[in-house]
Order: structure tokens, then sequence, then C-alpha cells
């Protein structure tokens, strides 16, 4: 066993699809759930055989209360980060960007939605998948 498979015994893989929203002014659609205190991108873990942006939009609608057409969902990637919420878990998530309509309005399991500057992201607490990956790489509007 080398160093690196040591790492990966007994972690959990949780499947997700997340999604990077953004407002006329570039600010990142965050959510946090209840219970916790970290903020992450909306969405959440992906059903068996299901598929991601299929299961983006169920998330979306759950926790947000908004409908997204999964067919415009931009796929940008497959990310890997620890799990923000689940020890010893990591999550795999496919990652859309998209538009919303409408105004998403925290619902299930979401404590607090906010509309977050990139730029002033430097003192919260956010989950792996948006500090390491969201935020370098689609923090700024193109």
């Amino acid at each position: 066993m080398t160093s690196s498979d040591a790492k990966t015994v007994g972690v959990r893989t949780i499947r997700i699809a997340a999604a990077v929203i953004r407002d006329d002014s570039g600010k990142l659609l965050l959510v946090r759930k209840r219970g916790t205190s970290t903020f992450m991108q909306a969405g959440g873990k992906i059903e068996p055989g299901e598929a991601p942006a299929a299961a983006l939009a169920r998330e979306l609608r759950e926790e947000l209360g908004i409908v997204v057409d999964p067919t415009i969902a931009s796929h940008l990637g497959s990310f890997s980060a620890p799990a923000a919420n689940e020890p010893d878990a990591r999550v795999e998530a496919e990652l859309f960007e998209l538009a919303i309509a409408g105004k998403p309005m925290p619902a299930a399991e979401i404590e607090e939605m906010i509309w977050l500057s990139p730029e002033l992201a430097s003192g919260m607490e956010l989950a792996p998948l948006t500090a390491d990956i969201v935020l370098p790489r689609y923090g700024r509007q193109s």
C-alpha cells in the first residue's frame, strides 16, 4: 500500500451535482445547511441512475424553490474535494454553471443563502469544493 492509498482507506465517496450561479454583478450564490457553519455551492447528492444535470435541477427545486431546465446547464467538469460536513468522506462533484429566473428562497435543509462577492470570501468558512475549486476557477464573471 502506498501513502496515497493509505489516505483513501475508509474514505467514502459522495457523488454530487453542484451549481455555479452568479447574479448580474458577479456574486456567487452559496448555501449553508441547517446545523452547519460552512457555505457551499447549491446542489446535492446524485441518486442511483439519475443524470447529474437532473439531480441538480431536483436539488435546486427542493432546496431553493427554483425551477431550472437541466438541458441548459453548462457542464464545467468533474472535480473531487473533501466533503465539508461529513468526516472521512470526499465529494465527487459534477459542476454546472447556469442562470436562474426567479428569486431563490432557502427551503428543505438549507438554513441560509447568500450572494457572495468572491473578493470578500477570505474570512468565510467555505466548503473545500467552493474554496479550492470554484472560487479560483469560476469566481470571476467572464
